[in-house]
Formats: structure tokens, C-alpha cells, sequence
């Protein structure tokens, strides 16, 4: 049977349970009988979109008074790959030379089992916790991320029940554990350009319209984009395009249309509709140049945002540091995280292992990590509630 305090020994079983998104992989099932005899109030609730898979998700708290201090995190995890490039299976959960590999190690199972023992140990020792400690999991962050954390802090809302604050369990850390922790994501912009011609014959151009030319002209403009240099939590925000493409394979057939899709990682300079507005202007003035006619789509997964200094993340800072003997650094780089959802009920942070090999063939942890973070989530526990 898996032992609760020892975070290795969960790491692995959650790891053998094959969560690829948006299957459960029986993790969540291990989860809730785990936290059930542990004294948790557990909640499952699936949920449900048209056009979308359906997600199971698991809330659980301990106590019921405030505040209420939550963890957040995601048992699904992305595919293997090439299962045959992996050194082990990668739902084997083999340990070698004091490093454990598998899918999920670090993003993000090993975090779950590394909360799961801080509390257990706390509660071993008889603690009293003036407060609640809460979990949030879904099985969606990997995926289209509709069914799963949005929908369970709905969920919550509607029964009155409040978190005041919480950790997101992210692989945070740069190249040891808690030297970094994340204050804030910057947002993500995507967009789709189209740019509408008339198809013909290679030999006849003058009886086509050709978008080609024109869309690389408004790529042009777009890519040469100096959108700002950077604000004081923030690096500078980035326009990158990523696909290019037209429904032709024929060389001497002019296309009637032509496609781009381009991604924006954007700071706290900008707002969503004041970027939307700013790339319009620059398309206009492209599209004038060319003679085109185009039109562009947006969509986002989640705006800029920072979470303020307060007691949440001085907490953190100096759980880190009786742990580890060194400061971590305030960041907000990388991509996006269900801490876009939390940030709108409750300041959030996120405080995780070493992300070197998140989504890798040979994703692993070394087992001495998971043992560092259970003490400094232990101790960061522990001051938070003193501090209540």
C-alpha cells in the first residue's frame, strides 16, 4: 500500500496510472482514497462541453473554517511519444542511480505527492491547523483546459466555499528546487490571418490574384513588430508566427487563399483588446501596401497578470529559504498554467520542481528533490497558519 508521508513511493503510483489527457488513468481514484482516510472531504464531479471530451476532477478539503489554503495542480499528463526512445517504460516508475523516471514526474505528479506527504506529515505530528487545507485537480490542464479547472472554481463559487490563497504545483524551479518561484504568467494571444486572392494558372498571373506575396508582406510587418521592452516583472512581449500555409500542392497553380497563425506572449503593458487593436492597425496598413483583403481571428488561453507581494508569497519565499539556505528569484516567465484561472478568486503562486525535462522522453526526478520540496510545502504550511 502506498505510504502518504513518503513522496516517492506516491510519485510512483500516481506515475503508473496512464492519465494521458483527458483520461482519469485511475489517478484521481488514488488521490480520493488517499485523502478520504486522511480526513478529507472529497468531491469527483465530471464535466462536460459540447465538442470537447469530458474531464474528471477531484476537490478535497480538511477543515472547514478559514482561511482556506489551497493546492492546485493536474493529474492528466501528455503523451509518451516514442515509447521505445524512453530508457524505461514511461509508466514504469522505475527509480535508477537515485533518479525516478516517468511521464509526470515532474509535471506535475511528483508535486502532488510532495503536498500530499507535507500534510500527512503535519497531521502525523498532531498539528492543529486553524484553517482548511484544500486540493484542486483536474485531468484537463494539458488539454483544452474547458472542462476542468475553470469549471471547478465555478463549481466552488456557487457553493459560497472561498480559497484565500493558493500554490499552483508547476515545475517552478530553474535548476534546483525553490530557486524560482512564479508570481505572475504573461498572457497568451493567438491569431489567425487569411488573406483572400483568386486562384489560376502559374502562366496567367494577371488573370489571378496571388495572396502569397501579400500575406509574407503582412508577416513582414507583424514579425518587425517592436511591441514594448519589457516592464519591471515582465520581459518583453513577442509576436511569433508559427504556421504558414495555402491549400495548394500544385507549382503552377496560383492559390486563392493564403493562411498564417501567429502567437503572442504578452506583459502587463498591454491589455488583450488594446493588443487586438494595435495588430489590426498593422494589418491595415500592410493590406494598403499589397491591395490585400484579409480578415483575422483571436483567441487567447489567459491574460497577463501578477500577483502583488502579501503574505502568500513571503510565506513562500521564506519556507524556501529555511529549507534550502538561498532566496528564489520572483519570475514570471514561461508558458501558461491553470494559475490564469485561480488568479480571479485568490493571489496565487506557483512553487514546483525543476523543469529541465517537463513533456520529455526520460522525464525524471531525482528522488532527493521530491524530498526537498515535501519539507519546504511542510514548512511553508506550517508558517502560513502560525501567521494566521
Amino acid at each position: 500500500m502506498t505510504t502518504p508521508a513518503n513522496p516517492v513511493a506516491l510519485a510512483q503510483a500516481l506515475i503508473r496510472c496512464e492519465s494521458v489527457t483527458p483520461a482519469e488513468g485511475g489517478a484521481l481514484t488514488l488521490l480520493e482514497g488517499i485523502l478520504s482516510a486522511a480526513g478529507f472531504e472529497c468531491h469527483r464531479m465530471t464535466f462536460s462541453e459540447p465538442g470537447f471530451a469530458d474531464v474528471e476532477n477531484l476537490y478535497a478539503r480538511f477543515g472547514t473554517s478559514g482561511p482556506n489554503l489551497c493546492f492546485a495542480g493536474h493529474t492528466d499528463v501528455v503523451p509518451a511519444g516514442d515509447v521505445d526512445a524512453w530508457t524505461s517504460p514511461p509508466f514504469a516508475a522505475e527509480i535508477r542511480d537515485g533518479i525516478l523516471y516517468g511521464r509526470g514526474a515532474v509535471d506535475m505528479k511528483g508535486e502532488i505527492a510532495c503536498f500530499i506527504a507535507a500534510v500527512h506529515r503535519i497531521l502525523a505530528r498532531g498539528d492543529k491547523i486553524p484553517g482548511s487545507i484544500s486540493l484542486l485537480i483536474t485531468g484537463d490542464e494539458e488539454g483544452d483546459s474547458i472542462n476542468g479547472t475553470a469549471k471547478l472554481l465555478g463549481w466552488l463559487k456557487e457553493r459560497g466555499e472561498i480559497l484565500h490563497d493558493c500554490i499552483v504545483g508547476e515545475p517552478s524551479s530553474k535548476d534546483v528546487v525553490g530557486d524560482e518561484i512564479k508570481i505572475g504568467r504573461r498572457g497568451s494571444l493567438n491569431c489567425e490571418l487569411i488573406v483572400e486572392g483568386k486562384q489560376g494558372h502559374a502562366a496567367y498571373p494577371h488573370l489571378a490574384d496571388n495572396p502569397v506575396p501579400k500575406i509574407a508582406r503582412m508577416i513582414d510587418r507583424l514579425s518587425a513588430l517592436v511591441l514594448d521592452e519589457g516592464t519591471t516583472h515582465f520581459e518583453p512581449s513577442r509576436l511569433n508566427v508559427t504556421v504558414i500555409s495555402v491549400p495548394n500542392t500544385a507549382t503552377n497553380v496560383i492559390p486563392g487563399l493564403a493562411r498564417a497563425r501567429f502567437n503572442v506572449r504578452y506583459n502587463d503593458a498591454h491589455t488583450r483588446p488594446d493588443l487586438e487593436a494595435r495588430l489590426r492597425d498593422v494589418c491595415d496598413a500592410a493590406a494598403l501596401e499589397v491591395d490585400a483583403r484579409y480578415t483575422i481571428k483571436f483567441s487567447g488561453t489567459g491574460d497577463v497578470f501578477l500577483t502583488q507581494t502579501g503574505p502568500l508569497m513571503e510565506t513562500a519565499q521564506l519556507a524556501v529559504r529555511e529549507i534550502t539556505g538561498a532566496a528564489p528569484r520572483l519570475s514570471t516567465g514561461g508558458g501558461t498554467s491553470d494559475a490564469r484561472f485561480i488568479k480571479d478568486h485568490c493571489p496565487v503562486i506557483e512553487l514546483g520542481l525543476t523543469n529541465a525535462t517537463i513533456h520529455q522522453v526520460d522525464e525524471r526526478v531525482p528522488v532527493a528533490e521530491l524530498e526537498t520540496l515535501t519539507r519546504i510545502y511542510e514548512r511553508f504550511i506550517t508558517l502560513y497558519f502560525s501567521r494566521s
